[in-house]
């Protein structure tokens, strides 16, 4: 099967290179010859194209390929136009097998704490997962009209080697008083391919799926132990009325949410077996910040199916 990756970051290097174990031809789409190198030193064939250039997509070789798509919209708007781009390119004559969506638990918006289901109806507050939404449903409307079928992946916090918070963490930049912390979410970057993976080859069209560890803890908790694992002091605490006119926007939205997401679905209908089932084997396994990708967290698909 011919494999499409959109969006060549860190999680596409992990799922091409469980694709590629499995004897699938990968491409990746790259906006630049620095990505487009990059990839082809792992192996990894590499189209460049531009989703902010919609003339760049013809052409796409998407005919009966498995399309991972993991590129971020702008970041302003309420729309996601690259989405819709690539969307648009897309033929009755040469479609996808199946179209595979990176989006956030960002969606559902302020929760109050509560525990969220993939039942709970979206309702975000931040521009970033306005965006998101915005992906997700150009993406439905697209599958009904052409009988393609997708499956979307809401992920929240994603960590690992090289995307640990160090340099926030070593610059001594305050969090949030324990008490009045929100609660966070996350996934292992390695667990989060092999979930791509599996929903790619073994999942039900059209199921919408929450991904996270399922063991959520305050932001504060997270930053903390994330100090522990790299033997750094523990940051500074202050208030949330402090931290209004202290941080920056972007982290104060994030400070805006606070849900716990219920992974039950996850585990039960993919039969996903977590490699880092929680914080604690994560950070066990990653070690310091400073590792190369692989060095230290093998990755192990285990689908169950």
């Amino acid at each position: 099967m011919r494999i499409l990756i959109i969006g060549c970051g860190d999680i596409c290097l992990r799922v091409a290179g469980l694709e590629r174990s499995a004897g699938h031809v990968v491409t990746g789409l790259v906006r630049t010859d620095v990505s487009a190198h990059r990839l082809r030193a792992e192996g990894i064939e590499a189209l460049t194209r531009d989703l902010d250039n919609p003339s760049s997509l013809a052409n796409l070789p998407v005919k009966d390929a498995l399309v991972y798509y993991f590129s971020p919209p702008p970041g302003q708007g309420i729309t996601d136009p690259r989405m819709e781009a690539f969307v648009a390119v897309l033929h009755a004559s040469a479609l996808p097998a199946r179209v595979i969506l990176i989006s956030t638990t960002g969606v559902y918006g302020d929760c109050a704490g509560e525990w969220v289901t993939e039942d709970r109806p979206p309702n975000p507050k931040a521009g970033r997962a306005i965006r998101r939404l915005a992906a997700e449903n150009a993406l439905r409307r697209w599958s009904e009209k052409n009988s393609v079928p997708i499956v979307i992946l809401r992920v929240p916090g994603i960590y690992g080697p090289d995307r640990l918070p160090e340099e926030r963490l070593r610059a001594g930049e305050p969090v949030l008083r324990e008490e009045e912390s929100p609660y966070s979410n996350r996934i292992h970057a390695n667990d989060l391919a092999q979930i791509c993976v599996i929903a790619g080859h073994h999942a039900q069209p059209g199921v919408l799926y929450n991904v996270s560890d399922g063991h959520p803890t305050t932001m504060t908790d997270y930053f903390f132990r994330v100090a522990d694992a790299l033997g750094i002091p523990r940051p500074p605490t202050i208030s949330l009325e402090q931290a209004r006119q202290q941080l920056g926007e972007g982290m104060l939205s994030y400070l805006a949410d606070s849900k716990r997401i219920d992974n039950r679905r996850l585990l039960t209908e993919l039969q996903v077996k977590l490699e880092y089932p929680d914080l604690a084997s994560g950070l066990r396994a990653c070690g310091k910040v400073q590792v190369e990708i692989f060095a230290d967290c093998g990755l192990n698909l285990r689908s169950g199916n």
